[in-house]
This record gives C-alpha cells, structure tokens and sequence, in this order.
C-alpha cells in the first residue's frame, strides 16, 4: 500500500511540475478592460495584448463571449515561449444602451489562475444614446 501511495504521489508531482513549466498568459494590461462611457453606434474594440510566459507553445483552442454583441479574434498559430501576441474583442454598441460587463472565455493549453479550464477576460463600460442629428 505504501508502494502505490508513493507512485501516486511521485505520479502527482511530476504531473504537477510538468503543468507549471507549461504555456501560460501575461497579458500586457490585465484581463479586464473598461471602456468608460462609449456613444451609442460604432463597434469597440480592444485589443488584450499578451506573451507567452511558460516554457511551451501557447495555443489557443477556442474563445467564446457569453452574448452575441461580443466577438473575439485570436491567433491560430502557437505562440511560442518569449513570443507575444493578442486577442481582439469587439462590442457592438448599436442598440445597447446601458452599462455592459461581458466575459470572453478563452480555451487553451495555459495555466490558468485559480485551476479554472479557461482564462476569463471581461470587458465592461455604459453605453449612451448617440444625440440625434440637429440637437
């Protein structure tokens, strides 16, 4: 019994060393980004710059919003250790009068803070109406 215990364990270890000398986010101005106050119409845009801190290729599977009004953009090809790249997020403003805190779910082969599967970038602000034309 104390075989398998101190092979699980010697199992457990590795494993775990292995993970954190992985790919892993350091994104350039954090994870979160607030728009502020945007006029009702044109489509926000920001770009969440990042390097590839680990010690593996960075690669990004897939990057979801959680509503329709936010579209991201992400590399296709690996990113490799030292290398910098960006993922963009997109949020229509058009009809979206009120403040806004959107999440954009990334899915990749990083460490992710907190054991989380995905890292979690959000975008936030208030969106006004656009003053008619005239007033």
């Amino acid at each position: 019994m104390k075989k398998i215990v101190a092979a699980l364990f010697l199992t457990l270890c590795a494993t775990a060393g292995a993970y954190a000398q992985g790919a892993e986010f350091k994104f350039k101005n954090g994870d979160v980004h607030d728009f502020g106050t945007l006029k009702e119409g044109p489509v926000a845009e920001h770009a969440f710059e990042f390097t590839n801190v680990g010690k593996e290729p960075l690669i990004i599977v897939d990057a979801k919003a959680d509503c329709g009004c936010t579209t991201p953009e992400w590399p296709k090809q690996p990113i490799l250790p030292g290398k910098a790249g960006k993922i963009v997020v997109r949020y229509t403003t058009k009809g979206h009068v009120a403040p806004f805190n959107k999440h954009i779910y990334v899915k990749s082969n990083a460490k992710v803070p907190n054991g989380n599967e995905r890292y979690d970038l959000q975008i936030k602000g208030v969106v006004v109406a656009a003053k008619e034309p005239g007033n």
